[in-house]
Formats: structure tokens, C-alpha cells, sequence
């Protein structure tokens, strides 16, 4: 995991280098980078429109102690500044979230399956084809444990994608 999270920061590096030097071309519409937090791994957003879009991530939960996949339903409805290199949107949205979790912390293996709702915020620049984004989510999740079945989580993340 740690080497296929290496190769696709590279791959994402060298491509944004490689085309930083067409600074003018228009942006597209599939961004595909790094998340670091809850999960650390890979995240990918696609526009449907000026204003909405899907987002994916996947990878390793370090709190959560496993493998996470998510994906949301961002709508982009206010903007907080507009400058000449970038715009900062803020996003908003629902999602939905599964989380293998391995044994440890003083429990048993068992499988996640929540809806989340999540916040955020990018840096999304003009100039270059990337986007820097912060976000916080909860979760409401069933839990497929013995005892304990529904639970809240909270998730974070940070990272940067490039568009294609």
C-alpha cells in the first residue's frame, strides 16, 4: 500500500510539473491525488457541473485501524475569496462510507457501512491544474459487531489532486 501511495504521488508530481509551463490550459473536469488523515490514500473528485461534483477516497484508516472507501455528493454553494491565482469554495454534502476494520483497540474484525456528511473547503488555483483541500466528516455507521451495531465517527483529511 505504502509503495502504491508513493508511485501515484510521483506520477501526480511529475505530471503537474510537466504541464505547469501550459499554466493558460483550461482545467478538466477529473482530479485524481493524495489524502492524508482518516483514510491516508487515494482521492479522486469528478465535476458534474460549475457548482457539484463526486469525490472518492481510499485507502488506510489510522484511527479506524483498516481500509476505508468513501464517496460524496459535494455541492459548492458559496465562494469566501476570489483572487487572481485561486478561488477558495467552500463544499458541503452526503456521502457514503465503508471501513474494514482489523482486529486491535479491543475489538473484533468487523465491517463499517455509514452515510456521511461532510465540510469542506479548497484551495482550487487557476493558474495550475490542482486543487488543495481541507475537510471534516461524520459518520453514522452500522457496525457489524455482536453487541455494540450503530455508532458516530468522525473523519478528516487534507490533500491535493490534479485535473486531467
Amino acid at each position: 500500500m505504502a509503495r502504491a501511495l508513493r508511485v501515484v504521488l510521483l506520477c501526480t508530481i511529475c505530471i503537474g510539473v510537466g504541464r505547469t509551463a501550459l499554466a493558460q490550459e483550461q482545467k478538466g473536469v477529473f482530479g485524481v491525488g493524495l489524502i492524508i488523515g482518516e483514510p491516508t490514500g487515494v482521492s479522486a473528485k469528478y465535476y458534474l457541473g460549475d457548482d457539484t461534483a463526486l469525490d472518492f477516497a481510499a485507502g488506510g484508516a489510522v484511527v479506524g485501524r483498516g481500509i476505508q472507501v468513501h464517496s460524496d455528493f459535494l455541492w459548492h454553494p458559496w465562494v469566501l475569496e476570489r483572487q487572481e491565482r485561486f478561488v477558495l469554495p467552500v463544499y458541503i454534502g452526503p456521502g457514503v462510507r465503508i471501513l474494514r476494520r482489523d482486529a486491535g483497540g479491543g475489538e473484533d474484525d468487523h465491517l463499517r457501512i455509514g452515510i456521511r456528511g461532510v465540510i469542506g473547503f479548497m484551495f482550487d488555483f487557476t493558474t495550475v491544474p490542482l486543487d488543495v483541500f481541507v475537510e471534516v466528516a461524520g459518520v453514522a455507521d452500522y457496525r457489524t459487531l455482536d453487541d455494540d451495531n450503530f455508532g458516530l465517527d468522525l473523519n478528516a483529511g487534507a490533500g491535493v489532486r490534479y485535473y486531467f
